[in-house]
């Protein structure tokens, strides 16, 4: 979570960035357009927020607009900062997973490695084995001549 709240959004041209979510406040924001509206500087802007409206519309009814689209863009930045913490999350889980996995890996390898080693020994003890039963059945042989 402290990743994302200093989360740093690259900007095209003419898109607004916020540089950290945290400061970012509804009420601020508002009682900035207010401050900006009575000192009539919002009216300037207005053309471009409000598709199709120019100075018709009072004061009043731009700030109501202009609030209700900025509950609409924080609640989609609150949505955005949602998902962003969770896919933090879920990917700390697959990092954790996969180290886990590695470390797995790791271990099944030596014991592949010890079991192979094991393998390799026991076919020289059977092979070795092998020769004295070879060995000693041709004693055995010889030994039965001798007695007949």
């Amino acid at each position: 979570s402290s990743k994302i709240r200093n989360l740093e959004v690259r900007s095209a041209d003419d898109v607004a960035v916020l540089e950290d979510c945290i400061d970012f406040s509804l009420a601020k924001t508002s009682s900035k357009m207010e401050e900006k509206s009575e000192r009539g500087g919002l009216l300037d802007c207005l053309d471009d927020n409000i598709p199709g409206v120019g100075h018709e519309i009072g004061a009043e009814a731009q700030i109501r607009f202009l609030k209700a689209k900025l509950r609409v863009t924080q609640e989609e930045l609150d949505s955005a900062v949602y998902e962003c913490r969770k896919t933090a999350d879920e990917n700390q889980n697959l990092k954790s997973q996969l180290k886990h996995t590695e470390e797995e890996n790791t271990r099944l390898q030596r014991t592949i490695s010890v079991q192979h080693s094991q393998t390799e020994k026991y076919k020289m003890m059977l092979q070795d084995a092998n020769k004295k039963s070879e060995r000693l059945q041709q004693e055995v042989i010889a030994l039965q001549k001798v007695l007949q």
